[in-house]
């Protein structure tokens, strides 16, 4: 490519302080360094994520930004020391590296690792480092990504290559949510067949943990959200019941232990809100319940009676579904390539970067399940 070697000027989202509109710019990309790839994005989902990054998280030193984690695009160059990948491959980013050396890597129990950027800077959302440039200002990659930009730079660590047939307008959605809701009924709860599930949230990764219940073999999935308009759609991935807290006077965890005669066997909070993270876990039977904390907060403490864990609930909680990013977000595409994970109904609205401002206000108004950004 005539690129390769060259700094790229490319359109990208900028976040230039928090709780004000995305700039559209024109950017500076740098040449990957050592063990980096340079990524031509060709799709990217919009993420609540991000949102909270812009209007909640809000940190100080977390701007300017490129926002966008959820995106998938092909290979554009390489650098030294890369053997893993040529250009023209097509890949998702990841926002959890695998190096497959550390002893998190080296363990099954967790997709973490202590090579991620996220070891010391997970409160700014950003690696300190970053291959932008703006105005002659140093613009952050969040969560090591940036995929609301036309180019992007990632560490090999962070990559996952994928089967060359798949779409990549729809893939893309494996970068973030639906591997999240998806990994945390499956592997993180690991929901065991003919049980009972409450999924707390019906974004995109509240449907994700839905489809992944109904997946595992539950026979009874009760989805709970504010907005009556999603149960449809819940349906449509393995909803079997809909409560909206709303509905009634009664706390929500009584509800559902009424429902369900002491409780339900697995929970999964998809909101981030520290109010439904303990609604979720009360909500869960005592003796073996087990209730996941999904959505992604770290602006208040969560909190509950001791007594709701001595009676034998477990609360735990699920990065990225618990998958191993570079092996499996490619077994996800293979999977959805094969018909056994939807993608396709996640997406209700595409559009073009230049729109990055309205699929932000259609998330923060409950109006989308997630939109597809085109940046080509």
């Amino acid at each position: 490519m005539a690129t390769v070697g060259k700094v790229i000027k490319c359109k990208a989202a900028v976040a230039w302080e928090a709780n004000k509109p995305l700039v559209i710019e024109e950017i500076e990309v740098d040449v990957p360094h050592a063990n980096e790839i340079r990524i031509k994005i060709i799709a990217t989902g919009v993420c609540h994520t991000d949102l909270y990054h812009l209007f909640e998280g809000k940190h100080k030193d977390g701007f300017p930004v490129v926002l966008g984690h959820e995106g998938a695009g092909i290979v554009e160059s390489v650098g030294p020391g890369v053997t893993e990948f040529q250009p023209g491959d097509k890949v998702i980013p990841l926002f959890i590296s695998q190096c497959g050396e550390c002893r998190f890597c080296q363990s099954p129990k967790t997709n973490q690792c202590v090579k991620g950027w996220a070891n010391d800077s997970h409160d700014v959302m950003s690696p300190k480092e970053t291959r932008f440039t703006c105005k002659g200002q140093k613009v952050l990659q969040f969560l090591g990504t940036s995929t609301f930009s036309q180019y992007t730079v990632v560490n090999q660590i962070a990559v996952a290559k994928i089967d060359p047939s798949a779409p990549l307008d729809t893939v893309c959605l494996l970068g973030c949510g639906v591997c999240t809701g998806f990994g945390a009924a499956v592997n993180t709860a690991k929901v065991e067949p003919g049980s009972t599930c409450a999924v707390f949230g019906l974004g995109a990764v509240g449907l994700a943990a839905v489809m992944g219940c109904h997946s595992a073999g539950a026979k009874r999935i009760i989805a709970v959200d504010l907005n009556p308009d999603k149960f449809e759609k819940a349906k449509v991935f393995g909803a079997t019941d809909f409560v909206n807290p709303n509905d009634h006077s009664e706390p929500i965890s009584q509800v559902l232990s009424e429902m369900t005669n002491g409780g339900v066997d697995f929970s999964l909070e998809c909101v981030g809100n520290v109010g439904v993270m303990r609604n979720a876990l009360e909500s869960c039977v005592k003796g073996w319940g087990v209730s996941v904390l999904v959505g992604w907060t770290d602006l208040h403490d969560v909190a509950t009676r001791p007594i709701q864990l001595i009676a034998g609930r477990t609360w735990t909680g699920s990065l990225f579904g618990g998958f191993k990013g570079k092996d499996g977000v490619p077994k996800m595409v293979k999977a959805y390539l094969d018909k056994k994970v939807k993608l396709d109904e996640f997406i209700t609205h595409r559009m073009p970067l230049e729109s990055v401002n309205d699929s932000i206000d259609l998330m923060k108004n409950g109006k989308c399940i997630r939109t597809v950004l085109s940046l080509e």
